[in-house]
């Protein structure tokens, strides 16, 4: 099956990416339609056929060209405190850790022209009763979150593990949570003005 021809197929392909992943965040998953996604994009159906399949494979895509590099780069800055403690004999610092995988994330958020909105999409997404997005975004999440569970285990030997595990699981909403779309950002900003300006202070809180 040949692609459509408009756009090379790598700019295609691109435009689609783009387009739903804007549409996800405004409309959320179940309320963007393929129709919807195509207009955006200045493509047709065939091209999304094309190039995903189905709506189900390009939400996985939209998902995994962001949170693979962001991921990668969490590893590598933990590893880096890893290496950092070993060399100094000494345990992990618990905040050098939560930095390691918090400022990726900050600088994401004004890194490349989209990234805004895979961030309230994926914020939104949280908030839905439909958990599609979810079992997408916690499958690629749950190597990092396991390696950040290792590392915060050395950091805090005396500490059972599965309280480390639920600590961090609260660490985990909180840095999440901020990212929900406009609709529900009042209700948190309601809830705690400080928690929405100061997330790290309430992470080293929590641990």
């Amino acid at each position: 099956m040949k692609p459509p021809k408009s756009l090379p197929p790598a700019d295609t392909r691109l435009s689609i990416l783009d387009a739903s992943e804007y549409l996800f965040a405004n409309e959320g998953y179940r309320g963007t339609t393929l129709r919807a996604i195509t207009k955006r994009a200045g493509v047709n159906l065939a091209a999304v056929n094309y190039h995903f399949g189905s709506k189900e494979t390009l939400l996985e895509e939209v998902i995994k060209r962001r949170i693979e590099p962001l991921n990668m780069e969490r590893r590598r800055r933990i590893q880096e405190v890893q290496d950092l403690a070993s060399k100094k004999g000494k345990k992990p610092v618990v905040k050098s850790v939560l930095q390691a995988f918090i400022t990726p994330t900050l600088e994401f958020r004004d890194s490349e022209p989209g990234a805004r909105d895979f961030i309230t999409f994926i914020g939104r997404a949280f908030a839905d009763p439909d958990d599609s997005v979810r079992k997408v975004f916690v499958r690629f999440m749950h190597p990092i979150f396991e390696l950040m569970h290792r590392t915060m285990c050395l950091a805090l030997p005396d500490y059972p593990a599965d309280l480390v595990f639920w600590r961090l699981q609260f660490c985990m909403g909180s840095l999440f949570t901020p990212c929900i779309s406009a609709a529900i950002f009042t209700w948190i900003h309601q809830m705690s003005q400080t928690w929405m300006q100061h997330p790290l202070m309430l992470l080293l809180f929590l641990m």
